[in-house]
């Protein structure tokens, strides 16, 4: 049997091709090796959009959509939307009392998201992200998960919560282990910082090519570099490391070109822009088919979450018969 991954997004708005660098293109290469479980986590999106629950129920919808347009297959896929399984719910509350407030108030991961949020009081379901995380991952009993480093101290979380439980009570709840991403964080366009949805540094992968192209024409370069004359330093220029991420057979030639004063900024940005939309063209298929079919993508994930109660109920049943909360 093929090992199981669990993977997944929080669904507060469209997607954008940091979340492809990171994640999404792995994902994709990852479900012909592995059983591969998607986790719409709904109630995740809570903790930081609560007073929106419009933008989560129509972003269920939207990040379902942009996984199928990059080419995860539902036939090979089970994609699972969170509040609907209970079976997580159960253990999340199972598992919150083998962890601290202190451990949680210290995981490096919620120090910077709250900093990030300007949060001075957490919540405590923001607190308790990484208890409901480990949750997510385990009531299938997952045996990888692929991360980013910021949520490696999640992961670590995770496998100490199931040892201490699978020790307790005699379980054999899976210890997950994880897989790190081996590509580097996309910056924003502005230059600024990592791209992000609530930054307004981000191309979408439901982004038109016009909306392409005005993101990419106003992307920030060498501000040094004030004409086509005096040589740039694609080191500090946002275009060039898009230029990295997209257009890797060019890119050595477009750095030298730069650093010699050959080619310009605005050059440099309409090839940048072909290479995108080259890459979305296919995916704006994609989207326009499901976009069209929105019962199609309910039932994908109503199937899926169907498929994740009937294993979530096994396990948590046999968990509970462990815990002697079963009367006999």
């Amino acid at each position: 049997m093929k090992k199981r991954i669990l993977t997944g997004d929080r669904p507060t708005g469209r997607l954008h091709l940091g979340h492809y660098v990171g994640s999404l293109k792995q994902r994709e290469e990852l479900q012909r090796e592995y059983e591969t479980f998607i986790l719409i986590a709904d109630v995740q999106a809570l903790t930081t959009h609560f007073e929106n629950p419009d933008l989560i129920n129509d972003s269920i919808y939207q990040v379902t959509i942009d996984n199928l347009s990059v080419g995860l297959d539902p036939e090979r896929v089970t994609f699972i939307q969170q509040s609907m399984v209970p079976a997580i719910h159960v253990l999340a509350t199972f598992y919150s009392m083998f962890v601290t407030v202190n451990q949680l108030s210290h995981n490096p991961t919620i120090k910077t998201e709250a900093k990030n949020y300007g949060y001075r009081e957490m919540s405590y379901g923001f607190l308790g992200y990484p208890v409901s995380q480990a949750a997510d991952i385990t009531f299938c009993y997952a045996d990888l998960v692929p991360v980013g480093d910021d949520q490696v101290p999640h992961i670590e979380l995770a496998r100490k919560i199931v040892r201490k439980f699978n020790e307790m009570y005699g379980t054999s709840i899976k210890e997950p282990d994880y897989k790190l991403s081996n590509v580097s964080r996309l910056i924003g366009l502005d230059g600024a910082s990592k791209m992000g949805k609530s930054l307004g540094n981000a191309i979408y992968l439901s982004d038109s090519p016009d909306e392409v192209w005005n993101k990419v024409r106003n992307g920030v370069t060498d501000t040094n570099r004030v004409s086509v004359k005096i040589p740039g330093n694609p080191d500090i220029c946002s275009i060039y490391k898009y230029q990295v991420a997209f257009n890797k057979e060019g890119c050595e030639e477009i750095k030298e070109e730069c650093k010699n004063a050959k080619i310009g900024c605005v050059q440099c940005k309409k090839i940048l822009n072909e290479k995108i939309n080259a890459l979305l063209d296919p995916m704006r298929e994609k989207r326009a088919y499901y976009e069209t079919h929105k019962d199609a993508v309910r039932d994908i994930i109503s199937s899926g979450t169907e498929r994740a109660n009937e294993i979530g109920n096994e396990n948590l049943r046999g968990i509970e018969d462990k815990m002697h909360l079963v009367l006999k």
